[in-house]
């Protein structure tokens, strides 16, 4: 892999975001971050790489970290699209505001991002772009109305675009995981299931690397799919 490439990563002060900042950084990415929390910085810091404070929902500041991931490195070969959790509400309670609020962080934003890094990547060759979404996409569940929802739409997106653009060598693909995390006990309180395959979630160094897969030369041909990292919890084909 070149020692030079460059990644910018969303939602990257904590949870997979910031897993899928510290495996990419040890891999030899520069990595280019974003995150609302300004322990942004430091986390930036400690990889090497630089950070934007902002809110993928802002467009301007989804501008202001694509100009200055250019401007620091003069060049962008991946994007991780992570988010932060989305709230659980029932079906009916959920109000216009927070479907917008949603659909903002959840499809918006890939749009956004997507849109200024194109241009940068075609310029330099090709490009990939890998997508945080989840199990529930295909299998939409109502104790997640936001993610079987709106992530559903991501996915479309996300196949439209890879066909668009394979001939600019510029790929983009979806991760689905199920839970993800790095011990039981950070799960108090969700409904898991007794019977995962190891006894335990995916770890976020774990879901990581096939991040990483997807955004490296030895995936060249794979785009505009959805990689299930589920446990074959998702029944859907």
């Amino acid at each position: 892999m070149k020692t030079d490439r460059v990644v910018i990563v969303t939602a990257a002060s904590r949870g997979i975001g910031a897993g899928c900042a510290w495996e990419l950084a040890a891999e030899g990415y520069r990595v280019s971050l974003l995150a609302r929390s300004a322990s942004i910085f430091d986390l930036a810091s400690d990889l090497g790489g630089i950070a934007t404070q902002g809110s993928l929902t802002n467009p301007e500041d989804l501008q202001r970290l694509v100009s200055t991931t250019l401007d620091h490195y003069g060049h962008i070969d991946a994007v991780v699209n992570s988010f932060g959790d989305p709230p659980r509400p029932d079906l009916l309670d959920i109000s216009d505001e927070q479907w917008q609020e949603n659909f903002e962080m959840l499809f918006l934003s890939v749009v956004r991002l997507t849109r200024l890094v194109t241009e940068p990547m075609r310029q330099s060759g090709g490009g990939a772009i890998v997508n945080i979404s989840a199990c529930d996409s295909r299998e939409p569940s109502l104790a997640t109305p936001f993610s079987g929802t709106l992530r559903a739409a991501m996915e479309g997106f996300t196949k439209l675009y890879a066909k668009r653009y394979r001939a600019d060598q510029i790929r983009m693909n979806a991760i689905a995981p199920f839970f993800v995390a790095d011990s039981l006990e950070e799960l108090a309180g969700w409904d898991v299931p007794n019977d995962l395959m190891l006894g335990r979630p995916v770890t976020y160094t774990e879901l990581a690397r096939v991040v990483s897969f997807l955004i490296s030369d030895d995936a060249k041909f794979i785009t505009g799919t959805t990689l299930k990292v589920d446990e074959a919890y998702s029944a859907a084909l």
